[in-house]
């Protein structure tokens, strides 16, 4: 029953809340700290592009994605855990739930948003990473875009994701475009609408005889 009660929380808090981008990011990144300002200005700029911002809802990279959201005048989404050591909601969430289950959690990331934005992170942000790749490599949810903001944190984890998985023939190539990675926020952001309009196009063109939409952009 509790897990039902989540869930019917969590569909009718987010039902109205729009086209939406997930910003994912450790919760140990301090104000002040380059990936934290990073946050900020993913925020704001989501919000300029006309999108809610969802995060975890608790501090460091999530706060901070928040804190730009809220500060721009836009929905700002909270999807909160219950973990020993984590103290609720930061203070820049103006729509905010609390789940006590990872998994109907991890579903309202993925219904709810057009795309996902992740800034460095731990364990937590690499399983809400890699999940949402496993969804999308089998077919489990409609293709959205993941953009991983920060070269030089995510560089090696990709140079391994390439020399390992793909050398050793565990993914494909076609697996390596579903991840992007950039330094600049704004061209996040970018690929985020350059997604949404190609799915728009898609769906105009969806009863044309023949038509090819199977870009991954």
């Amino acid at each position: 029953m509790r897990i039902q009660a989540e869930f019917v929380e969590g569909f009718g808090s987010l039902a109205e809340v729009g086209p939406a981008i997930s910003v994912f990011g450790s919760a140990r990144t301090a104000p002040g700290h380059p990936t934290y300002e990073i946050g900020v200005a993913a925020g704001r700029a989501l919000v300029e592009a006309g999108y809610a911002v969802i995060t975890g809802g608790g501090p460091g990279a999530m706060e901070a994605a928040n804190r730009g959201a809220a500060e721009a005048g836009g929905v700002s989404v909270g999807l909160g855990i219950e973990l020993p050591f984590e103290s609720g909601l930061n203070e820049f969430v103006n729509l905010g739930i609390n789940f006590r289950y990872f998994f109907v959690r991890k579903t309202m990331f993925v219904k709810y948003s057009e795309g996902f934005i992740v800034l460095p992170g731990g364990v937590g942000t690499l399983d809400e990473l890699f999940e949402a790749v496993t969804l999308i490599q089998t077919g489990k949810v409609t293709h959205f875009p993941i953009a991983l903001v920060g070269t030089q944190f995510w560089g090696p984890l990709l140079d391994w994701v390439r020399s390992s998985l793909l050398g050793g023939g565990m993914i494909s190539e076609e697996d390596m475009d579903l991840l992007r990675v950039t330094d600049d926020v704004d061209q996040a952001v970018t690929w985020m609408l350059a997604h949404r309009a190609a799915r728009a196009q898609r769906q105009l063109g969806s009863d044309v005889p023949g038509a090819d939409y199977s870009d991954r952009s």
